[in-house]
């Protein structure tokens, strides 16, 4: 058999190699690791027995969303290479996970649908943050950066108000029951002199393994089963967690919540300072339209005073009152000869009608005197009434009672014939 060459050896070692694992995954721990200037990163994966070399190159490494670092336990999706002139192979990596990852993400969109079908993230159970919230609680880390960004945030914010820090754990085993305890406790002052408008629970950013806590169960029921408003501030903005979607409000980084929450003094402050020059404005504004009104006064008092006003209105006066007197005048005098003229008419109609009337009055007297009673009486006659009510003879019935009166005497009598039987 004729012997191979080195290089063609190591040529169909490339050609077996790199056609057979053309699309691999692998595990193992970060051993060695560098990051080239270039962009190219260069690392060395291992397990208990066996290392091997790995490189991902810019291209793929400007979308890794992890920062790698020596000790880490990745997973690694790529193909094998081979360096032929060296008989070297090694793993060109499209994609590096932490491992565990899926698993993890699968626990999370698990979660998130079960929490979602209880209607832990609706809108209807978001409660509302105050406009100037007076008493904070934070629950994080007492020796993080999370808490020294959010008080320092605050300070330059807004200054009137109080912040209680609930030291928590945010991170390892045991931080998900912290959590929950702590928003528990927090929120136990609700209703009381001592309550607090707002908890805010977060951290700062880090491996998902790190911040789990936050896609726990138990810490997404305390956060929706609390009566005071909550603000979720876990991780960078392109983290979301569970406790994102329970809370009250969403922050995308911790000192974000306290920009979210707290009012800006100092816009605030550009406000007020607006809001006092438009009112200088406007009172300067109001007084020289006032005072152009007083000028105007002036001069128009100054033109129309009282005396000149006085005198004028008094010699009308005097001016209408002679107009006044001579009308009289004339129309008396005009009434006066009309009475000259129709004097002797009207006398003469006074007569006629004083003699008229006394002619009626002589009739009347006549007729009066023919009808009175007493000379009636004189001469027989009497009234005939019953029930003192006049009485005509020929209305009276036999065995009737009724009176006959004259001027002085009344007796009462009987029919004993009526005026039909004559």
């Amino acid at each position: 058999m004729k012997p191979l060459a080195i290089s063609e050896l190591n040529a169909q070692i490339k050609s077996i190699l790199e056609t057979t694992f053309m699309d691999i995954y692998i595990q193992g721990e970060i051993s060695t690791l560098t990051l080239h200037t270039s962009g190219h990163i260069y690392f060395s994966l291992k397990d208990e027995h066996s290392s091997v070399r790995c490189v991902m190159f810019k291209g793929n490494a400007k979308g890794l969303k992890i920062q790698l670092e020596v000790g880490q336990n990745v997973q690694v999706n790529g193909s094998i290479s081979v360096y032929a002139p060296k008989g070297e192979y090694q793993i060109l990596c499209k994609s590096i996970t932490l491992a565990g990852i899926g698993e993890l993400m699968q626990n999370y969109e698990a979660l998130k649908a079960k929490l979602q079908a209880k209607g832990y993230f609706d809108s209807l159970h978001k409660k509302p943050l105050p406009p100037f919230p007076k008493r904070i609680a934070l629950l994080t880390s007492a020796t993080g950066a999370a808490k020294a960004d959010m008080l320092k945030i605050a300070k330059k914010r807004w200054e009137n108000v109080h912040i209680v820090l609930f030291n928590t754990l945010v991170q390892g085993t045991e931080a998900k029951d912290s959590i929950a305890q702590n928003i528990k406790l927090a929120d136990s002052f609700y209703g009381t002199k001592d309550a607090f408008d707002v908890l805010i629970v977060g951290r700062g950013g880090g491996s998902m393994e790190d911040m789990w806590a936050f896609n726990e169960e138990i810490v997404a029921e305390a956060i929706f089963e609390a009566k005071t408003p909550i603000i979720s501030a876990v991780g960078h903005e392109i983290d979301y967690f569970i406790s994102d979607f329970v809370a009250d409000m969403r922050a995308p980084t911790p000192s974000g919540a306290m920009e979210l929450l707290l009012p800006d003094k100092d816009e605030y402050l550009r406000t007020l300072d607006e809001m006092a020059n438009h009112l200088t404005a406007m009172l300067k504004r109001h007084i020289a339209h006032k005072e152009q009104l007083l000028t105007q006064m002036f001069d128009y008092f100054h033109h129309y005073n009282f005396t000149s006003q006085y005198n004028a209105k008094n010699e009308q006066i005097k001016h209408l009152e002679m107009l006044l007197v001579r009308s009289v005048e004339s129309v008396l005098q005009n009434k006066a000869t009309q009475l000259q003229d129709i004097a002797p008419t009207l006398k003469h109609c006074i007569e006629e009608r004083l003699n008229r009337a006394h002619y009626q009055a002589q009739t009347i007297l006549q007729a009066l005197t023919a009808r009175n009673p007493s000379l009636l009486c004189a001469n027989g006659y009497a009234q005939v009434s019953q029930h003192n009510k006049p009485l005509m003879l020929k209305d009276l019935q036999k065995g009737d009672e009724f009176e006959l009166q004259d001027i002085s005497h009344t007796i009462k009598a009987i029919c004993t014939q009526s005026f039909k039987d004559l």
